[in-house]
Formats: C-alpha cells, structure tokens, sequence
C-alpha cells in the first residue's frame, strides 16, 4: 500500500496530520477561478439578483462543501482566506459598498458564521436525532434538578 501525505476523499483533501492547508488552498483556488465568471457577468449588464444567485450557486458552495468535516480545525488565517473569497465577490456585486453593507444587502452572513450554522444543523440532525446511529455515543442526559444547583 502506498503512504501519501494527502489524498482527496470525495472532493475533500485529507491530510495525514488532519491539518486543513491543503483543502482550504484547493477550494479557494477553485472558487476564486468561478469569481472570474462573476466578473464577467457582471460586466455583461447581469442584474443584482442574477450576481447573487450566481454567487450563491457557484461559488459559495465550493466554499462550504462538506464544511461540517473541516470547519471546527481551520486555523485563523484559513478561515480569514476563505472569507477573502467571498469578500471579492461582494466586491464585484456591490462595487463601491464595504464588506458588512454588502453582506447585510445581500442577505448574507459571514462564511464562518454560516459554517458554524451548517455544521450545527449537521449534528443536531447526524447525531441529536434519536434514530441515529452516532446517538448511543452521547451520554445519557443530566437531570436539570442537580445542574441546575450547580
């Protein structure tokens, strides 16, 4: 069997050590090469909504894919590089708007704000559900009468 240092597991790049440098280096190139599309709309008279949409649709999700593996181990300066990413496509969509007004005019949050709401939602419905087969690893639950005193 050959050793790699890293290999791509369906789309996501698996590193030996689990570190992320890899994976957030793949999918930012990949969405940045789609941001050229973006402009290209852009300057072609798209509207606002079609920008959006195309955003949404394009781009964001190579941003996000399978986000609940990885999300919780970036470091900083990945998840800031990831952010980058979307913060050039508010650019190009609202051109002369900051980044914040940007988002708050598009409807949209920050992209670790949205990770953590994605990988939240994944584990509530992965492993909280009772019919899951993660859910016999939780504990059993506290009874609120003695946390409640703690």
């Amino acid at each position: 069997m050959e050793r790699v240092t890293t290999f791509k597991l369906l789309g996501v790049h698996v590193a030996k050590d689990l570190k992320w440098a890899q994976h957030v280096d793949a999918i930012s190139s990949k969405a940045a090469s789609r941001l050229h599309f973006l402009k290209l709309l852009k300057h072609s008279g798209a509207s606002l909504d079609d920008l959006l949409c195309f955003y949404k649709t394009v781009v964001r999700p190579v941003l996000e894919y399978a986000c609940p593996a990885w999300h919780s181990s970036l470091t900083t300066g990945q998840s800031k590089a990831l952010e980058a990413i979307q913060r050039r496509a508010m650019v190009i969509i609202f051109a002369h708007s900051d980044y914040e007004m940007s988002l708050m005019l598009a409807g949209l949050d920050t992209l670790e704000e949205r990770r953590a709401q994605l990988t939240e939602l994944f584990f509530r419905r992965s492993v909280l559900r009772e019919g899951s087969c993660l859910y016999y690893l939780l504990p059993d639950k506290r009874d609120s009468s003695v946390t409640d005193r703690l």
